[in-house]
């Protein structure tokens, strides 16, 4: 069996998100304005009466998770699998100072590509052990039971793309979650891809 639905909730505001640095696996913790995007989406999610939480374990999405866990009762559990993609010598810079120090690099990450020399995670590597992780909470749980998974915006993107059977390396369709927000999936009922996307970008304010 698996969990009927998945929520994938990526964690509330930082600081780091607020200047528009590069987090990576900084581990950075929510700022208030987190605080208080958490506790609004907390109180949306507790109505889907999760039976599980599992969260990243750095700080900004445990502090997230914790919010949920306390309105509803259910442990958060984490693992570190469900990390931010790492961003190598990159993490803590602007993209300014990303582009003066390496523009080549720089081009190419925008450009969809993957960034030689900088020690970033490779998008294929981050989604693929984001998506394992996944299923196999999932895959613990029954078909009328609701998944919460707490993490990070690149490696949701990353990690719901294998989900959804795609390559993260080649296939750049989905846009980054806001801060707080999250979306669904449900059992494909047999057909490939396991997963369908019923929701995206979903937050407690519409």
């Amino acid at each position: 069996m698996t969990a009927g639905t998945i929520i994938l909730w990526r964690h509330g505001q930082t600081e780091f998100n607020a200047t528009k640095r590069l987090q990576g696996q900084s581990d950075v913790p929510l700022n208030a304005v987190g605080r208080r995007q958490a506790a609004r989406a907390a109180e949306v999610l507790a109505t889907l009466e999760p039976a599980r939480i599992v969260t990243s374990d750095l700080l900004r999405a445990s502090e997230t998770a914790d919010v949920l866990a306390a309105l509803t009762g259910v442990e958060a559990a984490p693992d570190s699998r469900l990390r931010e993609r790492s961003f190598g010598i990159w993490e803590g810079l602007t993209g300014a100072e990303i582009q003066a120090g390496w523009p080549e690099e720089y081009a190419a990450w925008r450009a969809g590509r993957e960034p030689v020399g900088v020690g970033t995670e490779s998008r294929s590597a981050c989604g693929q052990r984001v998506a394992e992780a996944v299923e196999e909470a999932a895959g613990e749980l029954e078909r009328d039971d609701v998944l919460v998974v707490v993490a990070h915006g690149a490696a949701i993107t990353c990690g719901q793309t294998v989900l959804l059977g795609l390559d993260p390396s080649g296939w750049l369709g989905l846009t980054g979650l806001e801060n707080c927000r999250w979306s669904s999936l449900h059992p494909n009922g047999g057909r490939a891809p396991s997963w369908r996307l019923a929701g995206y970008n979903i937050g407690a304010e519409g």
